[in-house]
């Protein structure tokens, strides 16, 4: 293992101790950010960033409003925008030199970390070998890399179609979809995020994503089995370290959310779709709907019936793949399934821009009749970064991180969940968390745009990153590159608690 994963998984001790005992050289703003007795000071770091000498803030806000589309600010992070300037590991600097710990990892995409050696020192080679040529030709780094993909799932999923991003590869899985089965309708959850394209769209059930046109045709949405906030839940339904607050009366091996869900998906073939179906498409975990998570067997079954209709079950694995959610590489090897067809991208290649639909033999030959192609897909660059990243993850031990870390930091975020009214459920595996916030729990409402808002700035100021989605925008998402340290884990913890004791004494 090498000195970067070492540093991963150093013996549990007090903070204080581990502190004392490596001192030396450290990254800006390592001293404690608040007299606060309760504020863990946050963790040293062994990299020092370039002093930025770049354009003013102002002038390149003035960039923004001006040449920019309006959409980027419009999803422009924080009341007092972050100015990024550059990367490391599991850290993020802005351009006055101010560490933050990134528990975001840019939207659960930098899988490994930030600028990772290994990362950077495989495509730095291979831009000065072939920076681009397009799969007309035959060169070694695509089918090295799609033979090592392949590798990592179980068979019959073993033919690889290389993309750009995740929308694109959910786009493509629904062309092959419709062209095997020779059906059109497609079924998805609602709260599911699958992109952004004008075919994904169809697909994602977010209103925020919705425009007035035309999109996606054939979609339908059904109703996601959230045991939190949907109708039916319980106490034992999801594989999670942490359950709901719900109670429940369910026999041992029996789950009535699961029965009742089951039913709704049900309701959904006998009236919103015809008798075939193309597919149906289903995160393992819920992304940007907050880190939903389903009944247990909840997908096993689900799959049985979309078959039963002529359909392909497809899991999306944009946000849960490569280790992320700890005991599997998969999401979808959670609920004991077998998909026909596995989209992937965001982590896939650390941030590079990169997808993949993974299918058959049999779904990849049916889609032959014409001609797909994709300049950039498959190209060089992104084949040698995505080969090094599944090396990382291996060599790093950075799937057993994950599980480790993410248990342990769902279980201590549980222990506020009980403590704090405005706190509901504290969800997800590994490092795809999710904390839904409420105005209190037994309604289960949601807390109010600006109560988040507050709450989520002020977590920034104290120097964590973390994200915010959920069909009302409730909840905190929390999905860190798989390379912080329980160091980070319990600076973080202490962050959120302060900034919810902050909240709660400000209202």
């Amino acid at each position: 293992m090498n000195t970067v994963a070492l540093r991963h998984f150093k013996p549990l001790r007090a903070l204080a101790k581990f502190h004392q005992a490596n001192a030396g050289p450290s990254c800006q703003n390592s001293s404690t950010l608040s007299t606060s007795t309760d504020l863990l000071e946050m963790p040293p770091c062994d990299f020092t960033p370039t002093q930025y000498k770049g354009m003013s803030k102002d002038r390149i806000m003035e960039i923004r409003q001006t040449y920019c589309h309006p959409m980027t600010m419009k999803v422009t992070f924080y009341k007092k925008p972050m100015f990024i300037n550059q990367g490391h590991m599991q850290w993020l600097f802005d351009v006055d030199g101010r560490r933050y710990l990134d528990f975001f990892a840019g939207v659960a995409t930098v899988s490994v970390g930030h600028c990772h050696p290994g990362v950077t020192a495989a495509a730095e080679k291979q831009l000065r070998t072939l920076g681009h040529t397009s799969h007309i030709y035959v060169f070694p780094s695509m089918h090295e890399y799609c033979e090592k993909l392949a590798s990592h799932l179980p068979d019959p999923l073993k033919v690889v179609y290389l993309t750009n991003s995740g929308s694109e590869a959910n786009d493509l899985a629904i062309c092959m979809a419709r062209m095997y089965t020779g059906n059109f309708d497609l079924i998805a959850f609602r709260g599911g995020y699958h992109g952004g394209s004008p075919q994904s769209m169809g697909l994602t059930s977010l209103h925020g994503y919705k425009y007035p046109i035309a999109t996606g045709l054939g979609c339908t949405n059904t109703m996601c089995p959230d045991v939190f906030r949907g109708p039916w839940g319980g106490s034992h339904c999801r594989d999670s370290p942490v359950q709901t607050i719900r109670s429940c009366n369910c026999a041992q091996g029996y789950c009535m959310a699961n029965e009742k869900y089951l039913e709704q998906l049900k309701e959904t073939f006998y009236t919103s779709v015809p008798s075939r179906i193309a597919a149906f498409f289903a995160e393992p975990i819920q992304g940007i709907g907050g880190a939903v998570q389903y009944p247990k067997t909840f997908l096993k079954e689900a799959y049985k019936l979309v078959r039963e209709r002529g359909g392909v079950c497809i899991a999306d694995e944009v946000q849960t793949g490569f280790g992320r959610t700890g005991d599997h590489f998969w999401g979808f090897q959670g609920h004991d399934v077998l998909p026909d067809i596995v989209t992937m991208a965001k982590g896939i290649a650390n941030g590079f821009p990169m997808g993949a639909v993974v299918t058959t033999r049999e779904i990849a030959d049916s889609f032959t009749a014409g001609i797909h192609f994709n300049t950039f897909g498959g190209n060089p660059l992104a084949c040698s970064i995505a080969s090094s990243v599944l090396d990382t993850i291996k060599e790093e031990g950075l799937q057993k991180n994950s599980l480790e870390l993410g248990t342990y930091m769902m279980t201590e975020l549980a222990k506020l969940r009980d403590k704090y009214e405005i706190i509901g459920d504290v969800r997800g595996k590994g490092l795809q968390i999710g904390v839904e916030m409420v105005q209190d729990k037994a309604s289960r409402r949601p807390l109010p745009h600006q109560d988040m808002a507050a709450i989520f700035e002020d977590i920034k100021d104290m120097g964590v990153l973390i994200g915010k989605g959920g069909v009302y925008g409730q909840t905190f998402r929390i999905k860190p590159p798989m390379c912080i340290t329980l160091e980070d884990v319990n600076f973080f913890l202490s962050v959120f608690k302060k900034s919810i004791q902050n909240h709660m004494e400000g209202r």
